[in-house]
Parts: structure tokens; sequence; C-alpha cells
């Protein structure tokens, strides 16, 4: 005795993967990673670091002053004149108390703004303050 089942064919049906939900979760991923990654904060200002054999990593809360090596000081992307980097930094400092100030003074800038600068980042409260440096290469000067 052959049952028949009448609901079933033997043709084959066309078998397809929808691939909507799997595009929705790759972009919904690239969506995250995007919102998620953390930008490196620059200058604002070409600057050639000078180079040393220790370096260490500082936290991502930084105020970061810029001196380019035509002597120009740059606060937090934003030129500025050596006379008010007190001022800009007693406000940034106003805004976020425990951040870092990095130097990034370019290694042909002129060595009597750096101190300037350092000194007026002292009489604005700053109480972390750190000078960029790029990691010397193994090859020697």
């Amino acid at each position: 005795m052959r049952t028949r089942f009448p609901f079933f064919n033997n043709e084959e049906e066309d078998v397809e993967i929808n691939m909507t939900p799997m595009l929705d979760v790759v972009f919904i991923l690239l969506i995250f990673f995007i919102v998620t990654t953390s930008f490196i904060r620059e200058a604002g200002a070409n600057i050639n670091r000078p180079q040393a054999q220790t370096s260490s990593t500082l936290p991502q809360q930084a105020i970061i002053v810029a001196i380019t090596a035509q002597n120009k000081v740059w606060i937090d992307q934003r030129q500025v004149e050596p006379q008010t980097i007190r001022r800009n930094i007693e406000r940034l400092l106003s805004e976020s108390p425990e951040s870092t100030v990095i130097l990034q003074a370019d290694e042909h800038a002129r060595t009597g703004l750096l101190i300037q600068a350092l000194d007026q980042c002292k009489l604005a409260g700053a109480k972390n303050i750190a000078v960029a440096t790029r990691k010397e290469s193994n090859s020697g000067i």
C-alpha cells in the first residue's frame, strides 16, 4: 500500500539562504566598532618630535601644547600666542582638573619657548606635565 501525500510533489524547490539578517549583523558590528574606536588626538600642527631612548604611554585625557619648528604655539588644535599659554591652560584645567599637559615641541623649535611653555603650564596649576618624544630607533643617531 502506497500512501500518497497530496501536499508534497517530487519537484525540487530552489533553496536559498537569506543573507539579509547576516548583513544586518555585519552593519551593526561595523557601527559598533566605529563608535567605540578611540582616535589619536593630534596637535593640529606638523611636529617632528625629538627622539628618546625611554618613553611611556600617557592617558587619553590630555591637553596638548604643540610648538612647531617655526615657533608657533598650538593648544588643543588652536594656534595661540605664547603669552596666552597660561590663560588657555587654566581654562582647560578648570574643565578637567586631572588632565595631563603634554608638550610636543619640534626638535628644531627654540628651547627657550619650550621652557616658557613649561613654566606657564606649571603656573597655571598643571600637576602632570610631560614632554612628548618618539622612541629612538636601534640604528643609532
